[in-house]
Order: C-alpha cells, then structure tokens, then sequence
C-alpha cells in the first residue's frame, strides 16, 4: 500500500510533522526540517497542504510549497 502524503507542519523547533490522507503520522518523512524538506518536496504530490506552527499555542499558517 502507498502511503499518500497529505498535510507537512514545521513546527518552531523546526521538527517537520507529516500526516496521510487518514491523518495519521508518516515517520519515515518526519524529522528535522533541514534532513527531510527535499525528501518530502521530492514525494509530496501538488495537492498536498504544507504550513508552519509558528508556535504551539497558534494556528498553523499554511504556506505555498515554494515557501515551506
């Protein structure tokens, strides 16, 4: 089965969360945000929602991909 990538937070410790379309946890693609950002921008399709979790009280921003 092909796990989709469908939601990708940065949180401010820059720790990177990603969730499929089921929204649970994909830890292969988790981790920090400088050793998974290309993995993910490689494997995530057009359509998926890339945001920013500015701190942990807040909402998340979403961000276009080019951003994130």
């Amino acid at each position: 089965m092909i796990v989709m990538i469908k939601s990708v937070i940065r949180c401010p410790n820059d720790m990177v969360l990603v969730f499929d379309d089921d929204e649970e946890q994909i830890p292969e693609y988790e981790g920090w945000y400088q050793q998974v950002r290309e993995l993910i921008l490689q494997d995530a399709p057009q359509d998926t929602v890339f945001g920013y979790w500015f701190n942990y009280e807040a909402d998340i921003a979403t961000l276009p991909r080019e951003e994130w």
